[in-house]
């Protein structure tokens, strides 16, 4: 950029050609224009960014524009205020001199006021025989009337930046979250699969985070969070799922090697309902525990059984199995179908199963009804609570994803 001096008689000053440029355009100012001072800087202060303007610059303009006796700026006005150097340092909160007059050039090559000097150099103004300002020197604020629209349109786009940096910063907030309970929920509960690789992954993606400053950086960040928090449910869900047919492959052995004895007893003769209990106490015997799953699992998938827990929170199966009762009774489901779900499942699985019942309610028309077909679909080995847990994770982070 071409710069050049324009020379006074009492000394120089460096000029460029974009303040000439800035001083032609602030020239040109609709008639009659008007517009609030402190909106004006509000706007510069919300585009300081865009602007390349500091804090400090900002306190020397919020100065300035306080020695300007009018709350809005008019057009044929006089715009040029002329305090000293001690007066703006007062208003500036006490700003050392070398700091003020840095800051007054910023101001200045931003385009956000121009210097009108006299021909000594100083600031002041000069009156007619009636006490009206005549001329001032000093600094003109017209840049300001002259740019507010584009200074409002340039603090509305900051604004949806800073706005988009938000969310998105949420959003990976939400992501770490997920990660780091799934990873503790499955390392504390001893459940299979290389977690340790997985954290150092999450480790090292979310050491990133501090030094990304643009949204698209933050983007990168949170992309590969969300592929990272699909991987580790995978994991889990995939030991889930193996799990399961390892039960239901045991199950089937058992009941291969016990046919002949059943086929035995099958010509004894029994009533319908000697047939049904038996045969429930049989199939129990032979089926394998229903596989037990983490607590921070069924808490992360069911986090509205957490508001029946003692003071709206759940810490122990104890106090899960508790809350189960309650759920129970408020759904309607009655305490046989329950206490039969307690033998099938297990008195933690049984509770939990509650608990992901009470967070599908809106889905479900009849609690007791769902609940007594689960626990039939469980004493035939055709049930494990592995995959409704999963849906149920997946939807809820889902919804919270969207909700950021």
């Amino acid at each position: 950029m071409q710069t050049g001096f324009v020379t006074t008689p009492f000394g120089r000053r460096p000029i460029t050609l974009a303040l000439v440029k800035g001083q032609f355009e602030s020239a040109y100012i609709k008639s009659g224009k008007s517009v609030d001072k402190w909106k004006v800087y509000r706007d510069v202060c919300d585009a300081r960014a865009v602007l390349g303007l500091r804090d400090r610059a900002l306190s020397v303009l919020n100065a300035l524009l306080s020695f300007y006796p009018e709350t809005n700026l008019v057009d044929g006005k006089k715009l040029v205020v002329f305090p000293s150097n001690a007066q703006l340092s007062t208003r500036a909160n006490g700003i050392a001199g070398t700091t003020l007059r840095e800051n007054l050039a910023i101001l200045v090559n931003a385009g956000m006021i121009h210097r009108k000097d006299s021909p000594n150099g100083k600031r002041y103004a000069r009156k007619d025989r009636e006490g009206d300002l005549e001329d001032a020197f000093g600094f003109s604020l017209a840049p300001l009337l002259a740019r507010s629209e584009e200074l409002a349109r340039l603090a509305q786009q900051a604004a949806a930046e800073r706005q988009q940096l938000k969310v998105i910063k949420e959003k990976i907030s939400l992501c770490r979250r997920d990660i780091r309970k799934i990873l503790t929920a499955a390392m504390e509960e001893g459940a299979s699969g290389d977690w340790g690789k997985i954290e150092a992954h999450y480790v090292g993606v979310v050491s990133q985070v501090s030094k990304a400053r643009t949204a698209e950086a933050l983007s990168g960040i949170l992309d590969e969070l969300s592929m990272l928090l699909e991987e580790t449910l995978n994991a889990l869900e995939n030991q889930l799922n193996s799990g399961k047919t390892a039960t239901n492959a045991d199950v089937g052995r058992q009941h291969i090697q016990n046919s002949n004895t059943e086929s035995i007893r099958e010509f004894e003769p029994r009533s319908e309902k000697e047939q049904g209990g038996k045969s429930r106490q049989a199939i129990r015997q032979l089926s394998e525990p229903i596989k037990a799953f983490p607590l921070g699992l069924v808490l992360r998938a069911c986090p509205e059984v957490a508001m029946y827990g003692p003071n709206g929170s759940i810490s122990s199966w104890r106090e899960l199995m508790s809350a189960a009762i309650t759920v129970r009774s408020m759904l309607g489901v009655s305490p046989s179908a329950y206490q039969d779900a307690c033998d099938t499942l297990g008195p933690e699985m049984a509770a939990a199963a509650m608990a992901c019942i009470l967070e599908r309610g809106g889905h479900i028309n009849s609690a007791g009804g769902y609940l007594r077909d689960l626990t039939r679909r469980a004493e035939r080995g055709e049930f494990s609570l592995g995959p409704m847990l999963m849906s149920l994770v997946r939807a809820n982070g889902s919804a919270e994803r969207q909700a950021g």
